[in-house]
């Protein structure tokens, strides 16, 4: 696929279960990580930098398990943008492994929100158009 934003990743011994395959929350937690890369590398909007006054936490997940993953394979992440509207990008995502069998896929909603001083509220906040533009190069 074109335009979609790759990252690899190494199943680890913290991320097996007793039966020696992935646990699925750790594939939540690799999909958390390829979101935040993709802020920082390809968007320009570090993690750490657009927490001091915004988030853009996931409102919607769908995720098929379709194998597993084990000790030792690399597995390589894709994302890219299927629709994105005024404060929201939605995300599809793959995870194959180094025979380019699908380990999962599916579908995530990002929310682009402000929250105020106190960090007690948190409101919908549009994209900038520098933003919304790096995001559409993603756009498949």
């Amino acid at each position: 696929m074109n335009n979609t934003f790759n990252k690899q990743e190494k199943i680890k011994f913290k991320h097996i279960d007793y039966a020696g395959i992935v646990f699925y929350p750790r594939f939540l937690e690799m999909l958390n990580d390829l979101v935040e890369d993709w802020f920082e590398e390809a968007l320009d909007r570090p993690f750490s930098k657009m927490h001091e006054t915004n988030g853009i936490p996931t409102v919607d997940l769908k995720i098929q398990f379709k194998n597993p993953a084990r000790l030792g394979e690399v597995l390589t992440k894709k994302l890219w943008v299927k629709d994105i509207g005024f404060a929201s990008v939605l995300c599809g995502f793959q995870f194959v492994n180094e025979k380019e069998v699908t380990v999962l896929e599916g579908e995530v909603t990002l929310v682009n929100v402000a929250f105020n001083i106190e960090r007690n509220s948190i409101k919908a906040e549009p994209f900038t158009e520098e933003i919304k533009n790096k995001i559409k190069h993603y756009e498949i």
